[in-house]
């Protein structure tokens, strides 16, 4: 599976960071789009041009900061989840790549509502930024750990070592200090293609102080 990023971003600090660690890995020179939500269209024409207007703007705005040419997409839908795993679908996207919750402690991950529904059976790889990462302290990606050992992982070492060898970067152990990502896949019991977070991936999400990708089961992202 190749690397195409979708982005979800409304504007808020925290999906700046989501926009921060879409840079980074687009230095891969995968393609990358820019995905707004709205959760229902205006009855009124003209309300309905104002949100459509507002949306379109905030994703004009997310496109100026990003260093590749985007796509932006305005979509429909009463759950953001569902919504975007269906985009993914439908653009071949194999990452989307979200924001931390907004109470996360700086430079720690964490998935919020969307990003969690996503890694409890979403068809697509789920990337989280870390808090804070929108400050610019990070120019690259330089260490990536894979954490766990087995051949549950072979998929996850398979796709660092790939983005390792886009990005010049380092496959290290998950003990050898910081690092910049941390790539984990799934359950191994879970539906080939499907993210399903095990409890020692929970585990290993909670306690990070990197952004992470979460790949789906029985799946590698080519970069």
């Amino acid at each position: 599976m190749t690397a195409d990023l979708i982005i979800s971003y409304d504007g808020t600090p925290n999906d700046d960071d989501a926009l921060a660690l879409g840079k980074l890995l687009a230095r891969t020179g995968s393609s990358v789009s820019l995905a707004y939500v709205r959760h229902a269209r205006e009855f009124d024409p003209r309300r309905e041009q104002v949100a459509q207007h507002d949306a379109e703007q905030r994703l004009a705005r997310g496109a100026a900061q990003m260093d590749v040419p985007v796509s932006s997409h305005v979509v429909v839908g009463a759950a953001t989840a569902d919504v975007l795993g269906q985009l993914a679908q439908q653009q071949g996207a194999s990452i989307i790549v979200f924001g931390s919750d907004y109470r996360t402690p700086l430079g720690r991950a964490e998935p919020g509502t969307s990003a969690q529904r996503l890694l409890e059976g979403g068809p697509v790889a789920i990337a989280v930024a870390a808090a804070g990462l929108r400050a610019g302290q990070q120019q690259a990606i330089t260490r990536i750990a894979v954490p766990f050992a087995g051949p549950v992982n072979d998929d996850a070492r398979a796709t660092a070592a790939a983005l390792a060898a886009k990005l010049g970067a380092e496959v290290v152990d998950a003990d050898a200090g910081a690092v910049d990502l941390i790539v984990v896949g799934s359950h191994q019991d879970a539906p080939s293609g499907r993210v399903v977070v095990a409890g020692e991936v929970r585990n290993e999400l909670n306690s990070a102080r990197s952004s992470v990708l979460v790949l789906p089961a029985q799946t590698r992202i080519d970069f």
